[in-house]
């Protein structure tokens, strides 16, 4: 392990989770795991900056993620219409700057939001900056604004922040320490591996000599500035410690109110 480095991990689970990578006007995709944009939207929305400050120093941060229980894809079907029963507004605008009305005129869209359920991830972001993890850790525990797993209706389940057994940041790359975080499984797929001392699970993290791209790394989260950049990646296995017993993980839906 790098004794230079240090990550912060945080456990990424929740009944929803939509982390948006591909998506286009009325269907909204989901990745399969994590996008660098969405987990950076996390740490931000934790810390109470807006949308219009500056993330440069986000942006400088390295991203694994292990994918501890893929879960399974839902497709939320649903229509749009205007209650006036007015025509529908295309994607075109006039000399004005005013959309333009649907041509021929439509009166119902269909659109499609995709979700995926019950997965659990563990990501870790790693810095030589302990004073900034150790902020963004403070705010995980505490955030301004609520926290969203992709979506704002996607809401996490406790606990966020793992910690190593000393209570401190673990030590190393994101890559050393998803090798060292115990498995978290899925609530109801406890009892897969768990006669195992370990066991194998796939991760994805930063590289600069990778050979996949992901263009998932944010310019900025100001809606009139958006846009993205890309960042490689490579994927491998890791074989990580089996976990204990999911079910014995105390869960308090209000301990955030305190």
């Amino acid at each position: 392990m790098s004794g230079d480095h240090h990550s912060l991990v945080i456990r990424l689970a929740g009944p929803m989770q939509s982390w948006g990578e591909t998506n286009r006007f009325n269907r909204r995709d989901t990745a399969a795991e994590p996008t660098k944009s969405g987990l950076l939207g996390l740490l931000a929305a934790a810390q109470g900056r807006r949308r219009s400050e500056p993330i440069e120093d986000l942006l400088e941060l390295e991203l694994g993620v292990r994918t501890d229980h893929s879960g399974s894809v839902l497709r939320d079907y649903h229509t749009v219409s205007d209650y006036r029963g007015e025509p529908l507004l295309s994607a075109a605008v006039n000399a004005r700057g005013l959309q333009k009305k649907t041509s021929p005129k439509k009166y119902t869209a269909v659109t499609e939001r995709f979700y995926l359920q019950d997965a659990v991830f563990v990501a870790a972001v790693g810095s030589m900056n302990r004073g900034m993890l150790g902020g963004l850790r403070d705010a995980l525990r505490h955030p301004t604004f609520p926290l969203a797993l992709g979506r704002r209706c996607c809401v996490p389940t406790l606990p966020i922040v793992i910690d190593p057994p000393d209570g401190h940041l673990w030590r190393g790359t994101p890559a050393d320490v998803l090798a060292c975080v115990p498995w978290y499984p899925a609530r109801t797929r406890y009892g897969t591996g768990a006669a195992h001392s370990r066991i194998r699970l796939p991760i994805t993290v930063d590289d600069q000599d990778g050979r996949d791209t992901r263009a998932d790394v944010p310019v900025s989260f100001d809606p009139h500035r958006r846009g993205f950049g890309t960042r490689r990646v490579r994927h491998g296995w890791v074989e990580a410690p089996a976990a204990a017993n999911p079910n014995a993980i105390p869960h308090d839906p209000f301990e955030l109110l305190e």
